[in-house]
């Protein structure tokens, strides 16, 4: 509306922005935690990748439409904000679907009793549990060295290869097909594995590596489809083990945890890319997001493989098909 009326202002932006940022905190670990209620833990790999799935198919398309949009209305603030409203009117379909689902047939978790020290225990559950630490890890890393995608292809495209906004855009498409193949990959698998998330954050690294050194922007761009398969097998995958290795009384809050440590890594290593690549060009900011990457998924598998016996067969090639699942209470056990 702001757009429309034409008064919006630079801190209209920033409060708005900074209110849905907290809005985003309650919501995103709910709908983590709902997605559980929803299919129950037999279920619970595939329905977590089918919604990245979902969320990467509107990542692909909604900009597109959204650019179709603004300049079929003149382009400009007052066609932005048109396209701001309509998105924002189609969560009344998200909330028409709620309001119609059955809740009989919801898998509620159980409810704790005192929830004053909520945070401090699901901080204590997962400290207690060296694999989620390492799942952690990984995810600290991918999202502070890795999803800065914002910045290296601005950098690469502008700077790199001298193209326009146009062009920009395009690549973030290019990327998003890659992102819907790799958590369809992850929908496929019976059961996630802490070996692929790991294998799958140092194939990352490889290719971003690969794409640093691509020398013009179509070899550059056909990179790009591996670097999003890669890191949306990663993070789906590690999304989907956290919420089934998880009791069910603590999925909630180990939920948040993980979204705190994936949403706010990447804004730690925006600056540090974003100088790198000011500084000493576009493609140096893609080797240090491919070798901090590298880096600092291998030490941390090494560092716990030597800590804990269960992280290093589970990180082994050796494969146990006949073992049962482990229980969500449990430590992973994942070979």
């Amino acid at each position: 509306v702001l757009a429309i009326t034409g008064v919006v202002e630079v801190w209209h932006v920033y409060v708005l922005t900074t209110l849905l940022g907290s809005a985003r905190a309650l919501e995103a670990p709910a709908r983590q935690s709902f997605v559980a209620e929803m299919v129950g833990q037999e279920h619970l790999s595939n329905a977590v990748s089918l919604n990245s799935a979902s969320f990467n198919s509107g990542r692909l398309i909604g900009p597109a439409l959204a650019g179709v949009f603004i300049a079929a209305l003149g382009s400009g603030v007052f066609a932005t904000g048109w396209v701001i409203l309509a998105n924002a009117l189609s969560y009344g379909f998200v909330l028409l679907a709620l309001q119609l689902m059955d809740p009989t047939a919801l898998h509620p978790a159980p409810l704790t009793g005192d929830r004053r020290g909520a945070v401090r225990a699901g901080v204590r559950y997962v400290g207690s549990r060296p694999d989620l630490v390492l799942l952690f890890a990984c995810v600290f890393f991918m999202g502070s060295f890795g999803m800065n995608f914002a910045v290296t292809t601005a950098l690469m495209a502008t700077e790199e290869f001298g193209k326009g906004a146009g062009e920009f855009g395009l690549l973030g498409s290019i990327m998003a097909i890659g992102s819907l193949a790799g958590a369809l990959l992850a929908a496929r698998r019976p059961s996630p594995r802490l070996r692929f998330i790991v294998g799958a954050a140092l194939v990352f690294s490889a290719v971003q590596l690969l794409s640093a050194v691509m020398p013009t922007y179509v070899t550059y761009a056909a990179t790009l489809p591996l670097v999003g398969l890669a890191v949306l097998t990663a993070v789906t995958t590690a999304n989907a083990l956290i919420q089934m290795s998880t009791a069910p009384a603590m999925r909630g809050r180990v939920a948040s945890l993980y979204l705190m440590v994936f949403l706010g890594s990447v804004p730690l290593g925006a600056p540090v890319i974003g100088w790198l690549g000011e500084t000493f060009g576009a493609r140096w900011a893609l080797v240090a997001s491919g070798i901090g990457v590298g880096v600092g998924v291998t030490l941390s598998a090494i560092w716990f493989m030597r800590q804990d016996p269960a992280i290093r067969e589970a990180l082994s090639r050796r494969r146990h098909r006949d073992r049962p699942a482990p229980a969500p209470h449990e430590a992973l056990d994942l070979a």
